[in-house]
């Protein structure tokens, strides 16, 4: 499916940096569609943890089924990742598919096979010939790189516009480490992470359980903090790799995810999960506006979030937004049915810093002239004011067009 490129996505995108101990190569394996990069191979050095927050659907799919299990040894060599078929709700076909693709990435790279992470994404209900992958992993290890980033980024890639990649370089100890992160997400969006696949290699030293505390806290106010749909995904999958390689250049062995000398890789690592949230957001399925909700005044930050993010599924505030009409009606009505505290008579909204509505009514200075010129911009911030406590959170999403409804009644065909 061929879709044009989103007027959301970004400017400028950053060249990654290779990685010590990490490998890449893609391939067009005819998993859906013939002649379409459709694979991807991450080769990993010996010694490389791994840590994974993957989705809360109680229909996950047979690839997170798998990366679930073999997350308890914190050790990986390889990733494997296929788009066009998602495996998911595929039954016992699902699970030894899993197993005989393990079987063929460790024989290609030369480990275990519970070294192995897979991850699929696609369409849901049809059966996964993993036979496929004969051969084209072991080609694949054969031809790896350290410099195949964008190309990984693509292969993952169904009904996203453009491949999301950010890097980061920092400074552990001596030496300085790198962060390079690929994702793929565009549609079937909601928090409860995992919402999308995302993959982050770096080459500091930590150990699995380090990496595993990191990660679970970095999602909070990045993925789990966007939406496009409301609908959580059977196969979310966000995963962690550390190959160490750094420690040879004077980084120390991080053990604890409370260590102070993390503290400078803990923000560079937050602000490349929330840069990656983000383009998720900017390449929402049919998206021409970014959504920026903001939610102030709440009697909790955790009641903040459910009223952000109840405006943010609303189908009626999207469509506003999508028509450029500052609808505080549709808000409104998102905020009284989020369940949490409020107070009407308290409540205030604004359009990219445009009040248009004060103290339970129609903010007396709105100008409709100034608020139909704001909502024509590509970015749209609404700011809702509870007035009842110190509770605040920001969530993304974006808007709701006809384009949406044409690629979801199209995506089997």
């Amino acid at each position: 499916m061929a879709l044009p490129v989103s007027p959301l996505a970004p400017t400028v995108v950053p060249t990654l940096p290779a990685i010590d101990g990490v490998r890449l190569a893609t391939a067009a394996a005819g998993i859906r569609y013939k002649g379409r990069t459709d694979v991807l191979l991450a080769v990993l050095d010996k010694g490389t943890t791994a840590a994974g927050v993957f989705t809360t659907s109680k229909c996950p799919s047979a690839p997170v089924e798998w990366c679930r299990a073999k997350l308890k040894g914190g050790a990986a060599r390889a990733l494997v990742v296929n788009s066009g078929n998602a495996n998911a709700f595929t039954g016992k076909n699902g699970n030894a598919s899993t197993r005989l693709t393990g079987d063929i990435a460790a024989k290609a790279v030369g480990c275990k096979r519970d070294d192995v992470f897979l991850a699929s994404t696609g369409v849901i209900g049809e059966p996964l010939d993993a036979r496929k992958f004969d051969g084209v992993l072991a080609t694949l290890a054969d031809a790896a790189t350290p410099d195949g980033w964008m190309d990984a980024a693509k292969a993952i890639m169904t009904t996203d516009t453009f491949p999301k990649v950010a890097t980061a370089t920092v400074k552990l100890g001596k030496a300085k480490v790198t962060i390079n992160g690929i994702a793929k997400g565009s549609g079937m969006i909601a928090p409860d992470m995992a919402t999308m696949l995302a993959f982050v290699f770096t080459d500091a030293p930590i150990s699995a359980p380090a990496l595993q505390a990191l990660l679970k806290a970095g999602v909070t106010d990045s993925f789990n903090a966007v939406t496009v749909d409301g609908d959580t995904s059977t196969s979310d999958t966000l995963m962690m790799f550390a190959t160490g390689a750094a420690a040879a250049h004077g980084a120390p062995k991080i053990t604890k995810a409370s260590d102070i000398r993390l503290k400078a890789f803990v923000k560079a690592l937050q602000g490349l999960l929330a840069d990656l949230a983000e383009q998720v957001a900017r390449d929402g399925e049919g998206a021409r506006k970014l959504i920026e909700i903001i939610v102030e005044g709440a009697t909790t930050a955790a009641s903040a979030r459910k009223i952000a993010m109840s405006i943010a599924n609303s189908p009626l505030v999207k469509t506003a937004v999508a028509g450029e009409d500052a609808n505080w009606g549709r808000v409104v009505m998102a905020v009284g049915k989020a369940g949490q505290p409020a107070d009407r008579d308290k409540l205030s909204i604004s359009f990219n810093g445009i009040r248009v509505a004060k103290s339970g009514a129609r903010d007396p200075s709105y100008d409709e002239k100034e608020v139909s010129k704001a909502m024509k911009n590509p970015t749209i911030q609404i700011k809702v004011a509870l007035g009842l406590g110190k509770g605040r959170d920001r969530v993304l999403t974006c808007d709701l067009t006809k384009e949406y409804i044409a690629i979801n009644g199209d995506y089997r065909s």
